[in-house]
Formats: C-alpha cells, structure tokens, sequence
C-alpha cells in the first residue's frame, strides 16, 4: 500500500502517542502504533474481522484469580 492515509479512533484522545491507527485499500488493511510508526501489520479485511469478533465475544479474555 503506497502513501496509506491513516485514521485513528476518536477514543484516542488528544492526539499522543497511544494510538492504534488503521488504514484500507481495495486489498489490504494496514495497522500501527502511533508510538512506533515503522511497525506495521498487514492483514485483510476477513481477518481483521475475526479478529475483532473474537476480542469481543471474550476469546482473549484471561479470569483473574
């Protein structure tokens, strides 16, 4: 992906650099950390959309003793 136009969430406030920043074309989705730019993921959309659906249906989730 050449010259990705990056969005952050409106959650990260204030613009520091603790942000999760994401961009998308036609084949990819590319993600980083706004605290190092450099390192980036790249996956596509299917995916990322597993991903995201289990983060939120608890599959990560850790019970605390």
């Amino acid at each position: 992906m050449h010259n990705p136009v990056w969005q952050r969430s409106s959650f990260c406030g204030g613009g520091g650099n603790n942000c999760i920043e994401i961009a998308a074309d036609d084949r990819s989705t590319v993600i980083r950390e706004s605290s190092d730019p450099c390192a980036i993921l790249t996956t596509d959309r299917a995916a990322l959309r597993a991903f995201v659906v289990a983060v939120k249906g608890g599959h990560f989730d850790r019970l605390l003793s």
